[in-house]
Formats: C-alpha cells, sequence, structure tokens
C-alpha cells in the first residue's frame, strides 16, 4: 500500500509455499517467484482499493512492475557494495539536492543488488555485454521488500523513506558502474590497461 501510496504500481506475486511459489494457475510450471496474474503489466495497479483485495485473498509476494515509475539496475554483490559506497561518497561532497545519485537499493536474499533508477535510459555501451549488469525496464519487474524468497526476504539497503522515494539518474549511476568494473578488473588483473573490451570478458 506504501509503493502505491508513492504512486509505484504493484502486481501480486505467487504465493511461497514450502518449497515453490503457486500462482493458483493451472499447469503452471514456474517453481521460482513470479507474476500470480497471468496479464501482470496490463492488471498492475497503484488503485490501493484492488491492492487490498488482492492481499486479502492470499499472501502474494509483492512484485514491482519496472519502465514505469523506474527502472532496475540489478548487479552483483561486489558491484553494488562499491557503487553504493561511491554513492554515499558523492553526495556528502556535493551536497544533498545536488547531483542526486542515490536511490532505493533492495538486495536479495541470494546477493543481487536492485539499484532504482529514474526511468528510459537504456544501458551504456560499456555495461550492454555485461554478464554481471542487468537492467529491468518495460516488461519487466522485481521482488520487493518483504517479499520472502526460498533462501530468505528481499530487504531494502537504502529504503524509499531514506532518500524521500527521490530517484537517481540512471546514467550517473551506471557511470559509477563502469568505475567500479574498472577497479575490480585492475584489482584481479594489475598492469592490463583498463580497456571496455577486457572489462567485458572479465565480466
Amino acid at each position: 500500500m506504501r509503493y502505491a501510496e508513492h504512486g509505484w504500481d504493484v502486481t501480486p506475486g505467487a504465493c511461497f509455499a514450502g518449497e515453490r511459489f503457486d500462482c493458483a494457475r493451472p499447469g503452471c510450471p514456474t517453481m521460482g517467484c513470479h507474476p500470480a496474474l497471468e496479464r501482470w503489466e496490463e492488471d498492475a495497479s497503484a488503485d490501493c482499493v484492488q491492492i487490498a483485495a488482492w492481499w486479502r485473498q492470499q499472501p502474494h509476494a509483492v512484485l514491482l512492475p519496472t519502465g514505469r515509475a523506474f527502472d532496475v539496475l540489478e548487479v552483483s554483490a561486489h558491484l553494488g557494495l562499491r557503487v553504493l559506497g561511491a554513492a554515499r561518497l558523492y553526495a556528502g561532497v556535493v551536497g544533498p539536492g545536488r547531483g542526486q545519485v542515490r536511490g532505493p537499493v533492495a538486495v536479495t536474499p541470494t546477493g543481487r543488488w536492485m539499484f532504482l533508477v529514474r526511468p528510459g535510459d537504456p544501458l551504456r555501451p560499456e555495461l550492454d555485454d555485461s554478464l554481471v549488469v542487468v537492467r529491468h525496464g518495460p516488461g519487466s519487474w522485481i521482488p520487493a521488500p518483504p517479499t520472502r524468497l526460498p533462501e530468505g526476504p528481499v530487504r531494502w539497503s537504502v529504503s524509499p523513506q531514506e532518500t524521500c522515494w527521490l530517484l537517481p539518474d540512471s546514467y550517473a549511476v551506471q557511470g559509477m558502474l563502469v568505475d567500479a568494473l574498472r577497479t575490480a578488473t585492475a584489482t584481479r588483473r594489475p598492469g592490463l590497461p583498463r580497456q571496455t573490451s577486457t572489462l567485458r570478458r572479465a565480466a
């Protein structure tokens, strides 16, 4: 309900039951977290009455469609930690309200970090072929707290409330990802030039 109150569409996810997620759709083969509604993109809503009705029926997972109020940059844990640290440092240097680089960050129990950013921007060429960076835009979704996955709950590392529900510029966060990848590559292979092609191979 809090997500909807801030204009974020919500769609119910399958319910976690024992060792799999059950959407109650006959014949559905998906065992992992997935939308409970077949037409989830069309039916996702920020209508609090509709949301209350969905969750009154079942203890659904909470899924947030991307490509609407925000996109998501999903990265590995080592990149997430580097970027979050850089964002905190940068925000402290430029001061509040300037150069917005901090935004909500969700973390899965398997170590995937999800940076919520302003929607619409594709991945930079340096990240386009990376195996450790995934952009979630239109047609995708993420599990949001307090959703529980088999390994544990999804949690906020930086909650929307901490950033007053403001979102950072996607390219600003992507720039920090590029820097983090370069640093990681240089650390693993000292002496190699920091070239984009090398970064993609190392990723």
